[in-house]
């Protein structure tokens, strides 16, 4: 199913409608949203901490995400009061890639706040991607599914939004068995981020 999420139609939202309906489907949602992530790069333009990484201030990059620590906490809280889950698989390649790096940093911290956060092998998705890459993608519930979109450069710039119950159905439990295959963010971190030093940008 994942492989075949671009074939299903979908209503395509730009960038803010995607956050006001994303938003709105999370408000009373008691239940696990999917996340996957697939490709090895993003322009995070909005987020301090990627702009000073891509800057080459590596320092500063760290620091930066240090100081999210307190919203974070709060937004895990949250969802632990309102009886959601947030199950995200994180799939990479090796060597890292420079914004693979720093995402992991920043995801270190979601979870060492309670966000449930497993790394994939994208060898381990060969079986899948005999046709191309997977599609970035959020499931939330089984109320809809968005396919994220981007821009050439990896700017994000919007999804499409599906609502078809099985797609939905299908696509979380295929998410949810590349989350039971993946290792624990953490113990990943430890073994193969935390020695690198800084990455060249």
């Amino acid at each position: 199913m994942l492989d075949r999420i671009a074939r299903f139609r979908g209503d395509v939202l730009d960038h803010a409608a995607y956050h006001r309906d994303f938003a709105r489907q999370c408000e009373d949602l008691s239940g696990t949203i999917w996340k996957l992530e697939r490709s090895q790069v993003f322009r995070e333009l909005d987020d301090p901490s990627w702009q000073a990484f891509s800057a080459g201030d590596w320092r500063r990059a760290l620091d930066l995400l240090e100081e999210d620590r307190k919203a974070v906490r709060t937004e895990a809280d949250r969802n632990r009061r309102q009886g959601l889950k947030i199950r995200r698989v994180r799939v990479v390649e090796r060597p890292l890639s420079p914004y693979v790096q720093w995402e992991l940093h920043a995801l270190r911290m979601l979870a060492e706040e309670g966000f449930e956060l497993r790394v994939l092998s994208a060898d381990d998705l060969a079986d899948l991607e005999s046709q191309g890459q997977l599609p970035e993608v959020v499931v939330v519930g089984e109320r809809v599914l968005y396919e994220i979109r981007y821009l050439p450069d990896w700017t994000p710039c919007g999804a499409r939004r599906i609502r078809t119950p099985d797609v939905v159905r299908t696509a979380a439990s295929e998410i949810g068995r590349l989350y039971r295959r993946g290792e624990p963010l953490l113990r990943f971190f430890e073994r193969e981020v935390a020695p690198l030093p800084a990455p060249a940008v």
